[in-house]
């Protein structure tokens, strides 16, 4: 009987979309494009170029390809930021609130 090692409470959904994200400080406001790798009912990973640290709040936006699904409008949590290579950094956000 098959069963299930990973603990996560929502399965995650490989994606390979462009994603912006912005920073929801007023002294630090600025929006930084991202890759986003995979999606869940409660979360992202997403790939940066900078790191960011744990605790920012962030605001997503992940537009549709589809002009009919409204695109994903989120604010969310930064709970890890870890270096993958020199210029590759991969959050793991938590949504606090979909827009």
């Amino acid at each position: 009987m098959p069963h299930r090692t990973d603990n996560r409470h929502f399965y995650r959904m490989m994606v390979n979309a462009e994603v912006k994200v912005m920073i929801n400080d007023p002294e630090a406001a600025r929006v930084i494009d991202g890759i986003c790798r995979d999606l869940s009912a409660s979360g992202m990973a997403v790939e940066i170029d900078e790191p960011l640290e744990m605790g920012t709040l962030v605001r997503i936006r992940l537009e549709s390809p589809d002009a009919s699904v409204a695109p994903l409008d989120a604010t969310a949590k930064v709970m890890r930021c870890s270096q993958e290579s020199e210029d590759c950094y991969q959050l793991g956000l938590a949504f606090l609130d979909l827009n």
